[in-house]
């Protein structure tokens, strides 16, 4: 069963350049263009991983989307990737994102890099 891979983002290009990177690798992918209100909705997508934009819109409701996440107990062990063209706001975070395990993926990214870390999320253990 290939592993399900949940796309947030506010532009509709860049969630399509995602599905068109992504579906070849084997990967079956949702795509989202706004956050999700109730967490429950992403608890029962039952994805393996999820690349969150943290802007969406003109509002950092990626980064709030992205404390529900965490703190409901059954999707706090999903992988986020925090993907973002917003580095001024995100260098701020960048630290305590990585100690929690939470890589960043700045736009504009490299596909093999995306591809790396998307792997890499995947096939780690969950941080507690």
């Amino acid at each position: 069963m290939p592993k399900h891979i949940l796309i947030i983002d506010d532009d509709q290009s860049i969630l399509e350049l995602f599905r068109l990177i992504l579906e070849p690798e084997g990967y079956q992918v949702t795509i989202a263009k706004s956050a999700f209100e109730n967490v429950h909705e992403i608890e029962q997508l039952n994805p393996d991983l999820i690349v969150l934009d943290f802007k969406l819109g003109r509002q950092e409701d990626g980064f709030l989307l992205l404390q529900k996440i965490k703190m409901y107990r059954p999707t706090k062990d999903i992988p986020i990737i925090l993907c973002t063209a917003a580095v001024d706001i995100v260098v701020e975070q960048e630290n305590v994102l990585r100690e929690k395990g939470i890589p960043i993926l700045y736009k504009p990214f490299d596909i093999d890099e995306l591809l790396r870390v998307v792997e890499r999320e995947l096939e780690a253990p969950p941080i507690n």
